[in-house]
């Protein structure tokens, strides 16, 4: 439908293509196309102009006139790619920087290290070492078709885990592919959505959840075993709760049987 409302309006002689905005719009509205940044839907643009100051050459302001209206739904069918416009995220032309058009820069998909190698590095002299082998690690933004995502042990935690648990990195995290989302602020339907499809395009070899002990966090593990059933998939699941004071309340071993 289309109204009268406020969104984003591109000078496209002041813009540079230098891609600052896009990571600054979580809709995805913004992209690098012909390097020059560009609105690609206006039914993406929520209007509020978290972009704005993102821009070093002062190209991006905003305006109310005639647009499509905002659309979240369409919003989560181009973030994930369901709209049939986006290819997978390894298969994007590249911008004259190096990066794919549609993503943010901060978004791409990189396997840090191999996974097998990170438990034989030695830490620095008086400090703990990242055990960290992907990114993104955020659920809304890893790519379904991420390549470190095939034969994972998962590590799918709530946000809060890691600095509640002392020990994450090492006792934890440690030779796992993290996936992390916050199960009270975030939406649990868009994380369902995006953990089926990761559970039936992927060979996860194993499922690690690392959750608060704090009742909303509960849906968390509630969301990954849903899907994980939907899934078909019989891939062993375990439960991890934290208490707020950093220690392990729970620990065992769930292994899902498929649907009948």
């Amino acid at each position: 439908m289309v109204r009268r409302r406020t969104i984003v309006k591109i000078d496209e002689e002041k813009c540079d293509g230098c891609g600052q905005c896009v990571p600054a719009c979580a809709e995805g509205a913004i992209q690098i196309v012909d390097g020059k940044a560009r609105l690609v839907g206006e039914n993406l643009c929520d209007g509020l102009g978290a972009c704005l100051g993102d821009c070093p050459q002062g190209a991006i302001s905003m305006e109310e006139r005639l647009v499509d209206e905002y659309d979240p739904e369409a919003v989560k069918r181009h973030l994930t790619g369901e709209n049939g416009k986006q290819a997978a995220p390894d298969s994007q032309p590249e911008t004259q920087h190096g990066l794919p058009s549609f993503r943010c820069p901060g978004s791409m998909s990189l396997t840090l290290r191999p996974v097998k190698e990170s438990a034989q590095k030695e830490p620095a002299l008086g400090a703990a070492s990242s055990t960290l082998s992907n990114w993104p690690v955020q659920l809304r933004l890893v790519p379904v078709t991420a390549p470190y995502l095939r034969g994972a042990k998962l590590l799918i935690a709530a946000d809060c885990v890691p600095f509640a648990y002392a020990d994450f990195h090492r006792t934890m995290l440690d030779g796992r592919i993290l996936l992390i989302g916050c199960p009270k602020l975030d939406d649990l339907e868009f994380y369902h959505d995006k953990l089926l499809q990761i559970f039936q395009m992927n060979d996860v070899e194993s499922i690690e959840i690392a959750y608060m002990e704090v009742p909303c966090c509960f849906g968390l593990l509630q969301v990954v075993k849903q899907a994980l059933e939907q899934s078909g998939k019989e891939i062993p699941l375990k439960p991890v709760k934290i208490s707020i004071r950093g220690e392990i309340c729970q620990n065992k071993q769930i292994i899902p049987s498929k649907e009948t």
